[in-house]
């Protein structure tokens, strides 16, 4: 039996219990089954010594897209190989969104795509990742 919430309902759940990315400073703006958008902003906190933004910053994006869009039908599913290709660096005060989308499925595991764009709308990162099904319901 999957979980009686909406896409919505299950992310915004997460969203609550999730210190990392409200650290990060994500905001979800778009929700529904098997995709998520989210967007974030630069912080100096965030820079590299080469004083750009370092390569955790887009991955952990990239992670928590992935994690709400493959919880979004109402299994609990925990990500089991992810990968990210960096196209363009990021520097201080730049805004980022990040979507996912399923790619594939089967009766274990759903893999998504995320993609990670600027506010020029160029693609800064591609964020590919699996996500096992635990068959608990939210």
């Amino acid at each position: 039996m999957i979980s009686n919430l909406t896409p919505s309902e299950i992310v915004a759940k997460m969203m609550k219990f999730d210190a990392f990315s409200q650290w990060l400073g994500i905001k979800v703006t778009a929700v529904s089954l098997d995709s998520v958008t989210l967007e974030m902003t630069i912080r100096k906190s965030m820079l590299n010594g080469l004083g750009i933004a370092h390569g955790g910053i887009t991955y952990a994006l990239g992670d928590s897209c992935m994690a709400f869009a493959a919880n979004s039908e109402g299994y609990k599913r925990v990500s089991i190989e992810t990968s990210i290709t960096h196209k363009l660096p990021l520097k201080e005060n730049d805004t980022i969104k990040a979507k996912a989308r399923l790619i594939r499925q089967n009766n274990k595991t759903k893999s998504y795509e995320v993609v990670i764009t600027n506010t020029d709308n160029k693609i800064v990162a591609i964020f590919e990742g699996q996500a096992y099904n635990t068959r608990k319901n939210w």
